[in-house]
């Protein structure tokens, strides 16, 4: 009779810092370690990076202080996961494609979103929307681990047409999809790992691994890192600090490249930190502790990247000055766009639901419109 073993064998756990990719010390400097996509980075590419990581923030911050003043319903925060976001948006190239979840503002900034145009659904003016075809970055998906499937269906679909392995830099393309470490508790995430796989689809799957889906902690989701769970599916997999802007570059940029030449999907698990809300209707001090946050706080990415680039004398206060009066310029676009953004009609929640007419969409607005004319009009019902 065949013995079962009793025990899992010994294993680390999923908040693990052992054999995360890091190039950039929570200090700021630089580890000894050559790595040909991180060594391309001049100052000048570095200081683009600090400048999106700094206006991400900024446009997170203000889109939070909007939500508290009752200009926005709701605000998912990106606090924290700045490096993450931008380090891997610098590594997309144009020709690639974007499926984000709700909370990737940053990489939206860095693809050439316009954050008001983010704060359009989250104000309730529209379905949310921007022409993401101008911008290779698609639109939110709000339902937890749907997009994964939509992204690698892209990537099949770009195999299909001959833009995958062709050996030229300027067509080959890929796509990258981002997710939380709560997601891949879906049954869609784990489906699209099977597609990935199989097909061989260039897909990257970028999971922001933040340590919470909303009060669960990773460790209430996975006994091992999150990232050993796709070479069950036969998908290779890398762990990166998520607070290492130069690392998480390094890493998307190798995976998004064997993706564009055919070599196939790459997970990404990015370990970072959500300092801030799950969303601003959630309160955090209710299951983690002042400590863990603080701890999180010292290894701030954005801190990280500037003390780098000012021991190496590349951050002249001009720059810092001008990135200041940028942030303060952006700041003050997104309260006063936001504040002047129309009240819609009530029946434009019927528009741009399906890309052609639909008999049930048409009953529901009719439906609707007898509803409103049902109430007598508030003027005359004073006279």
């Amino acid at each position: 009779m065949t013995t079962l073993p009793t025990h899992l064998p010994p294993q680390q756990g999923p908040l693990t810092e052992d054999g995360l990719v890091q190039l950039l010390t929570p200090a700021g400097q630089r580890v000894d370690h050559s790595d040909p996509y991180a060594d391309a980075l001049d100052a000048d590419r570095l200081r683009a990076m600090y400048r999106d990581m700094v206006l991400a923030r900024r446009f997170d911050t203000e889109a939070t202080s909007l939500q508290r003043q009752g200009e926005l319903a709701l605000w998912a925060q990106a606090l924290g996961q700045e490096a993450a976001q931008i380090g891997s948006a610098h590594a997309v190239r144009d020709q690639d494609q974007v499926f984000p979840s709700y909370r990737e503002h940053g990489v939206g900034m860095a693809r050439g979103v316009d954050p008001v145009d983010i704060l359009r659904l989250f104000r309730g003016v529209d379905h949310g929307g921007w022409d993401s075809e101008a911008v290779s970055f698609h639109l939110y998906t709000l339902v937890v681990g749907a997009h994964p499937l939509h992204a690698v269906g892209y990537g099949m679909g770009l195999q299909r047409d001959g833009l995958v392995g062709t050996g030229d830099a300027a067509r080959d393309a890929a796509v990258i999809t981002y997710f939380g470490d709560g997601s891949t508790s879906q049954g869609d995430v784990n489906e699209a790992l099977v597609f990935a796989a199989v097909n061989q689809a260039p897909v990257v799957l970028f999971c922001q691994n933040n340590q919470w889906a909303i009060s669960e902690p990773t460790t209430r989701q996975a006994l091992v890192p999150i990232a050993d769970r796709a070479p069950g599916f036969g998908i290779p997999s890398v762990r990166v600090d998520g607070n290492d802007v130069i690392a998480t570059y390094a890493v998307t940029a190798a995976a998004l490249d064997r993706a564009r030449n055919g070599g196939g999907p790459t997970f990404i698990e990015a370990f970072t930190y959500r300092m801030g809300a799950h969303t601003t209707s959630d309160d955090p001090t209710r299951y983690r502790t002042h400590e863990q946050e603080e701890h999180w706080r010292r290894r701030d990415p954005i801190d990280r990247l500037k003390a780098y680039l000012e021991a190496a004398g590349e951050l002249p206060e001009v720059f810092q000055a001008e990135l200041a009066g940028e942030a303060d310029a952006l700041g003050e676009r997104v309260r006063t766009q936001v504040r002047a953004m129309p009240k819609p009609p009530a029946d434009s929640m019927f528009e741009h639901v399906y890309a052609t007419p639909h008999a049930v969409v048409d009953g529901e607005r009719a439906a609707f419109a007898r509803y409103e004319a049902s109430f007598l009009d508030t003027e005359e019902a004073h006279r």
